[in-house]
């Protein structure tokens, strides 16, 4: 049985934080642009605004809303969200996160308001009878006008391993064994996913050689595929085998866990510390220790809160 956490999505939330230039080469894909791999990638704050959500007991809760990937090119922004199943909520999620977005970038007058609504699109890392081929929202109007806001899908099960290659779409190669899911965690015929794996275990390492991967970028991918293998395998007979054809194990022992928090730790605080003798604003601060160590919002609000009292 497969473990019942959020790998999926950390992997894809950690890959845009600490490697948004590979979304690049994704932007072009999904959206049909050309921008450089050099291209100036932004991340946007997409975590702290808050929706009502109907409970169970038919009352009314606040909760937070998180967007996986919002991401500023040039002028453009884009809306990127990675699902494993449509749960059937998804079109009213892309709706509201579209409208919040485009309520920051508002232009307005007396009388007057322009919204500029994002491009956006769902990654589906898996593939079922339900998922649908694209995401339609429908601006229904009192006079009867309806405008489709819609855009098409990402199903990963449509891409083939050379096309990832050939495009350079990295971030969707953790995920592609997604499709070997029960192959993987039922301990079945997995000679498949071992070529599959080698195959883009030696692709990366080529475009590492050839300078389009940088080390942390192959070292990364290479751990994500990881972790997304043993949320599948749980620790069953096809785990071990699976994990070291991309190289080393996912295994932490318990100095090395000690070790890497005490890392992050130090980093955290050299970064609090030299942004506040700068003058820099806690917001700025908070960005720094997302992009430079990988930290979520949470992570990155207590580190600013331990380490920004000692300076006041």
């Amino acid at each position: 049985m497969q473990k019942k956490t959020s790998d999926y999505d950390n992997v894809f939330k950690t890959m845009k934080m600490k490697h948004k230039r590979l979304f690049v080469s994704v932007i072009n894909d999904i959206f049909v642009r050309n921008y450089s791999k050099d291209a100036k990638v932004e991340i946007l704050p997409s975590e702290g605004y808050l929706t009502e959500n109907e409970t169970a007991d038919g009352s009314e809760a606040i909760e937070e809303r998180v967007s996986d990937f919002l991401i500023k090119i040039g002028s453009e922004i884009y809306l990127l969200e990675c699902q494993s199943y449509d749960d059937g909520s998804m079109a009213i999620r892309m709706a509201e996160y579209s409208f919040i977005i485009a309520r920051q970038f508002a232009a307005w007058d007396i009388g007057h308001v322009v919204i500029p609504m994002p491009e956006f699109s769902v990654i589906y890392v898996k593939r079922t009878e339900r998922t649908p081929k694209t995401t339609i929202i429908t601006f229904s109007f009192p006079d009867g006008r309806t405008i489709d806001y819609k855009s098409d899908n990402v199903i990963l099960e449509d891409f083939t391993k050379e096309e990832i290659i050939e495009k350079r779409l990295f971030p969707y190669i953790p995920f592609y064994i997604a499709r070997y899911e029960k192959e993987i965690a039922s301990e079945g015929y997995i000679e498949n996913v071992i070529e599959e794996l080698a195959y883009f275990r030696d692709e990366m390492v080529r475009l590492h050689q050839a300078e389009e991967l940088s080390d942390d970028e192959l070292i990364d991918l290479k751990g994500f595929v990881n972790t997304i293998i043993t949320h599948i395998a749980n620790g069953n007979k096809n785990e071990e085998r699976l994990v070291n054809i991309m190289g080393g194990t996912i295994i932490e022992t318990e100095s090395e866990r000690l070790i890497r928090c005490g890392m992050t730790q130090g980093q955290a605080q050299m970064i609090v510390e030299l942004g506040q003798e700068d003058g820099l604003d806690d917001n700025t601060i908070l960005e720094r220790l997302q992009e430079k160590i990988g930290l979520s919002a949470e992570e990155a609000g207590v580190y600013l809160k331990q380490y920004g009292k000692q300076l006041v």
